[in-house]
């Protein structure tokens, strides 16, 4: 459970483990749309919102003109929240640097306690931060992500003749895995009662061939003792210093199979108005977590996206609900 005598942190886009030990993490990373995106906000949010679930109903049975109608405003109802102006709140931050810095929170945390049985903020697509409004998930860069905080990273990798660059769908993010690995060595070389987890997976290419590479870059950009070499959830003493893989892909064991955790995933989230059926399933994951299989990691993401809802609208929205419920545990 959160400590409620400390300031609270909020899970933009996953949650990881059970429990919290008692860190202050606030508030956590950046979200989706980075601060410099040109769009302005077409018109009040609120308004907006209660205008297009006023006249739902009416266009739906007013035939196909009226259905025209309601797409357009769909359409529109999408673009809300990418203003110009960067967030900064407890719940919510689409800001260039954190607010606060906790670098070092797993310090406190019992070298006997499992990994299943910590609570760790993560990000979902963790290095895009260009591309476009559908591309960019991040406004910080990987090292102001684990400064402030954040331990569980989704890596993306193209494959080309060895090389891995780092994708989100077509937008390459100006990166390659090297200066992945580089950053977590750096950070875990000066921070060593840390440990970060690294879901890794290809993306944009269809090889299915990049353990080889991988290890390659292994070597050439971090140490092999880097990694926990086990399939077993491992405790903090064991894992304190360590880059966890979380392989989802397919080769010899690097790490921990991706597929072996509990994972919800329900990132298809139409328009905004399925962001409530996006927290549901959220928050129904949560309170499962505590009560499940101890020798396992749950892994939530409150990350969703749709043609009508774009990223950061919906992370606005879903972390809202997602704040006020940490800060009553």
């Amino acid at each position: 459970m959160l400590s409620s005598a400390a300031p609270l942190w909020c899970l933009p886009l996953n949650i990881l483990g059970r429990q919290t030990s008692s860190f202050c993490l606030r508030p956590l990373c950046s979200l989706f749309c980075p601060s410099s995106c040109s769009w302005t906000r077409l018109w009040n949010t609120t308004f907006a919102f209660q205008i297009l679930k006023l006249n739902m109903m009416n266009k739906i049975r007013g035939g196909p003109g009226k259905m025209n109608a309601m797409l357009f405003e769909l359409i529109l109802i999408g673009f809300i929240g990418l203003n110009h102006a960067a967030i900064q709140r407890p719940d919510y931050d689409d800001t260039p640097e954190p607010e606060f810095l906790n670098p070092s929170w797993m310090t406190s945390i019992p070298d006997d306690q499992p990994l299943s049985e910590v609570t760790m903020p993560g990000t979902h697509n963790t290095m895009a931060l260009y591309g476009g409004v559908y591309a960019e998930c991040q406004s910080w860069s990987l090292d102001s992500q684990l400064r402030a905080g954040v331990r569980f990273l989704d890596v993306r990798v193209r494959h080309v003749k060895g090389n891995l660059t780092i994708h989100h769908g077509v937008a390459y993010q100006r990166a390659h895995f090297g200066h992945v690995l580089e950053a977590v060595a750096d950070f875990l070389r000066e921070y060593p009662s840390e440990t970060v987890l690294m879901r890794l997976k290809e993306e944009f290419s269809e090889t299915n061939d990049i353990y080889g590479a991988v290890v390659n870059y292994i070597q050439r950009y971090a140490v092999w003792d880097l990694l926990w070499h086990s399939r077993l959830v491992p405790t903090m003493g064991e894992a304190r210093g360590k880059l966890i893989i979380l392989q989802d892909f397919s080769g010899p064991d690097l790490g921990m199979r991706y597929g072996s955790l509990n994972i919800a995933d329900n990132w298809k989230v139409p328009t905004l108005l399925h962001v409530e059926e996006k927290w549901q399933k959220v928050h129904e994951h949560l309170e499962a977590a505590p009560v499940g299989n101890k020798a396992q990691i749950f892994l939530t993401y409150s990350s969703g996206a749709g043609v009508f809802a774009f990223p950061r609208a919906v992370s606005q929205r879903i972390n809202a609900q997602l704040y006020d419920y940490l800060t009553t545990r």
